[in-house]
C-alpha cells in the first residue's frame, strides 16, 4: 500500500505562485511514476503532469507548461508541484497519484494510488 498526503494548497492571487508537496508513505518509491492531476468544480478530474521514477522524463498538460514544474526527490519520497503565474481557471482540488511504473504517463486509470486533495483558489 502506498499512502500519499498533499499538502501546500491555498489561496493566491492571479499572477502568484504556489508549491505542493506530496509525501509517500512507502520504502520503494522509485519503484513509481508519479502525477498530477485536478478537478474543478462541476468538472472532470484532469492531467496535469507527470513524472518517471528517477525525474528523468516529465508530461505537462498543455494548460500548464510553462507555467508549472513537476520535480521529486527520492530520497525523501516527495514529489513537487512548482506552481507560478496562478489563473482563475486553475482553481481546483489537486490529487498526487503513483502508477506502478517506471515511465510518465497521463493517464488516470495507469495511476494506482490517491492522495486526499489540497484546495488551491486563485483569486481574479
Amino acid at each position: 500500500q502506498v499512502q500519499l498526503v498533499e499538502s501546500g494548497g491555498g489561496l493566491v492571487q492571479t499572477g502568484g505562485s504556489l508549491r505542493l508537496s506530496c509525501a509517500a508513505s512507502v520504502r520503494t518509491f522509485r519503484n513509481y511514476a508519479m502525477g498530477w492531476f485536478r478537478q474543478a468544480p462541476g468538472k472532470e478530474r484532469e492531467f496535469v503532469v507527470a513524472i518517471s521514477w528517477n525525474g528523468g522524463n516529465t508530461y505537462y498538460a498543455d494548460s500548464v507548461k510553462g507555467r508549472f514544474t513537476i520535480s521529486r526527490d527520492n530520497a525523501k519520497n516527495t514529489v513537487f508541484l512548482q506552481m507560478n503565474s496562478l489563473k482563475p481557471e486553475d482553481t481546483a482540488v489537486y490529487y498526487c497519484a503513483a502508477a506502478s511504473q517506471y515511465y510518465v504517463t497521463g493517464r488516470q486509470d495507469h495511476y494506482d494510488y490517491w492522495g486526499q486533495g489540497t484546495q488551491v483558489t486563485v483569486s481574479s
